[in-house]
């Protein structure tokens, strides 16, 4: 473990030192990964956690469009193949998503995954009823990664951290051990990140991941790699990449395909790269994807991103930033509690 532990931080200094010019990346992505197996996915490490956690994972969101039955079967493919970072949240469908992963995970899977699932309340006890939520749909007594979800607004980071915000609910929760770690998810803003890491800093409470969109049109505008990358990179914090094909909006740019969004995304230093699979066919695409990565070149990075930037500087393609159809949580204000 301190092998891999120094590996890591070592090519977390030479991201630092090297994260210069119009992007972040070039020829990272391999510093991060593992050897190429032919049958299991690569694993990386999750920032000073130290877990070992798959390159890609699957999303938790996508598993309600399916049938119930080729859902589980989604989640054991996954798992069998070595993908074991499984992404969910208290909100997803209802509850849909995560009645259905907790299904899933019978019948001895649940020791094949890391898993994680989020909670959008902002008060301690609108937090404690989710989790316990959570903990009783995914049929688990913890989860192994529980992360705020979607700090969006300016006031978040204050509530959650203030008086009786959720952030006593999780520390709670990970001292009964019915969670392990915390982190937080967002896709609006990489200001209002950097605020909610800014904060956590006053209350000396480090986080043990941040989730974020990082694509190749974020790389361009009002970007979370420029931004917000370096400072988790510095912090040794896990990054867990998503909207890798931004819901599909960025394949409707017709710039780039879905292995290119995933490979740029593994490109970077995330721990790992979250990504929808609605079907088995999408699921394997994903798959392949990462037993096929092999580090960028920085000519490849940047013929990739010149490609894309005609496409990108308005933030078209990245309607989770631009407007609030992805705002589960402006519809329903409620569940902040």
């Amino acid at each position: 473990m301190k092998s891999g532990n120094d590996d890591s931080l070592r090519s977390r200094r030479s991201f630092l030192k090297t994260a210069t010019g119009a992007t972040v990346v070039g020829s990272l992505g391999g510093k991060f990964a593992t050897a190429l197996s032919a049958s299991i996915q690569p694993l990386r490490t999750l920032g000073h956690t130290g877990e070992k956690v798959s390159m890609v994972g699957l999303g938790g969101y996508h598993l309600g469009v399916p049938s119930e039955d080729e859902a589980i079967r989604i989640v054991r493919t996954a798992l069998d193949n070595g993908m074991n970072f499984l992404d969910n949240c208290w909100d997803y469908n209802g509850g849909e998503s995560e009645v259905r992963m907790g299904k899933a995970l019978r019948d001895g899977y649940r020791q094949k995954a890391f898993l994680m699932t989020k909670i959008d309340g902002q008060t301690k006890s609108s937090a404690m009823s989710q989790i316990e939520e959570s903990l009783k749909r995914l049929q688990t007594d913890h989860i192994d990664l529980l992360q705020f979800h979607e700090v969006i607004r300016e006031g978040d980071p204050a509530r959650i951290f203030g008086a009786g915000g959720s952030i006593e609910a999780a520390v709670a929760a990970k001292t009964q051990g019915k969670i392990r770690y915390i982190g937080f998810t967002g896709h609006k803003s990489p200001d209002i990140h950097l605020k909610m890491l800014a904060t956590a800093d006053t209350h000396k409470f480090l986080f043990d991941s941040v989730q974020m969109p990082l694509n190749v049109m974020d790389a361009h505008f009002n970007s979370f790699e420029q931004k917000v990358l370096p400072v988790l990179v510095k912090k040794n914090i896990g990054v867990l990449g998503m909207k890798p094909m931004g819901d599909k909006l960025i394949l409707n740019s017709k710039t780039v395909s879905a292995v290119e969004c995933l490979h740029y995304a593994m490109n970077l230093p995330t721990s790992v790269v979250i990504t929808g699979c609605d079907s088995m066919q999408i699921l394997q695409q994903a798959i392949d994807a990462a037993r096929s990565f092999k580090p960028l070149a920085k000519t490849e990075v940047t013929a990739l991103l010149a490609r894309t930037a005609p496409a990108a500087t308005k933030g078209e393609f990245e309607g989770y930033k631009t407007t609030n159809m992805f705002d589960g949580t402006m519809h329903n204000p409620q569940w902040l509690g």
